[in-house]
């Protein structure tokens, strides 16, 4: 298993002290304690009061600006103290680095939000999860196979923090993503699995005479349908309902391009080469197939790794049981085995992401 270089060097060899690993042991086994705290800091607006104020507040201050009880406040700044978000001098908080990033990085709010909102809940049947092959945690929400089918029956805060989350990750990529696709000059483009359309209206203002079909489940499609209702370009954005994990359902053809972004991690590896079969009987000699993935191999630091390996067990517990962010070995061996051949991999796109350019072998 390759590895970037700035990973190689992280994931090698130890890189902590006896008592740095001794905390970290902590630190695990406190997690949800931890994650508890800091996620209500930021909603208390303790975080942001430390924030804007450079001599710090004392517990009295943050009492009355935050309008906690006085055993509220203790118990949230001693443990922020000790977990690192805040620090402590002449009887006044003051907020760390880690806390900053915490309450000024979109994608730590995000992360928090998608954690709590999403998957606390259902974390906690992980074991029966990665036992039974099922996302056993789901059943929070209703009884659905998988939380694609139920997205739009999800309640409303899981909802909003689902799609947040899943924008987040792939609108920052969008603009670079936009010029690699249309260098290729495609007419016509499927996006599978294109969700609310997001990328499909991109498409459609980027390049005033393509024509986007959307491939998605039926449900999606109709929410899609909503969600780009009076917006520029709709004219040139269709809809085809399918369900991707039929292995008898045929993709559509005489599209000059395939996308499927954050697309194929949400399957496993044998349904991905099913996928990726039927998407290559749908091609000619012509046609590109674009995959964009956050492969957690091919990430700038250790910190875009971590995120995303831990992303997994979301798929594990909530999502379907089966999927993973993928190891770009992984994804390649399933895109040969499907039938196809990699072309050309860009690497660096905002957010991590790599793309796979695909031609039909």
């Amino acid at each position: 298993m390759k590895m970037f270089p700035s990973l190689e060097k992280k994931f090698t060899k130890e890189q902590l002290r006896v008592l740095d690993a001794q905390r970290l042991a902590h630190e695990i086994a406190f997690a949800p304690v931890i994650f508890q705290v800091s996620r209500l800091m930021e909603k208390f607006g303790i975080f942001r009061l430390l924030s804007d104020t450079k001599e710090g507040l004392t517990v009295e201050e943050v009492m009355e600006k935050a309008a906690l009880s006085r055993y509220a406040v203790q118990v949230l700044l001693e443990s922020s103290l000790t977990i690192g978000t805040v620090l402590y001098e002449n009887d006044r908080f003051t907020l760390s680095k880690a806390g900053w990033i915490l309450h000024t990085d979109p994608l730590a709010s995000i992360n928090l939000r998608f954690n709590h909102d999403v998957n606390y809940l259902g974390m906690y049947r992980m074991e029966e999860a990665l036992l039974n092959g099922k996302p056993e945690g789901l059943k929070v929400f209703g009884q659905w196979k998988t939380i694609y089918e139920g997205l739009s029956s999800l309640p409303e805060d899981a909802r909003k923090s689902w799609l947040d989350f899943d924008h987040f990750y792939s609108d920052h990529s969008f603009d670079e993503a936009l010029g690699i696709v249309f260098s290729y000059k495609p007419a016509t483009l499927l996006d599978v699995g294109g969700n609310t359309g997001r990328w499909a209206l991109r498409c459609a203002g980027y390049d005033g005479k393509v024509h986007v079909t959307i491939m998605d489940l039926p449900q999606q499609i109709g929410m899609m349908k909503q969600q780009i209702a009076g917006r520029e370009g709709e004219e040139r954005i269709h809809g085809h309902g399918a369900d991707l994990l039929d292995q008898k359902e045929p993709f559509p053809k005489g599209f000059d391009a395939i996308w499927m972004s954050q697309f194929l991690d949400c399957f496993s590896e044998d349904e991905i080469v099913s996928i990726l079969q039927r998407a290559a009987g749908s091609m000619d000699e012509n046609t590109h197939l674009f995959i964009m993935e956050t492969l957690w191999d091919r990430q700038a630091n250790d910190v875009a790794a971590l995120c995303l390996t831990q992303l997994s067990l979301y798929f594990t517990v909530m999502a379907n049981g089966n999927s993973k962010m993928y190891h770009s070995e992984d994804m390649i061996r399933c895109v040969e085995a499907g039938g196809l051949k990699v072309e050309k991999i860009y690497d660096g796109l905002r957010g991590g992401h790599a793309i796979l350019v695909c031609r039909k072998a």
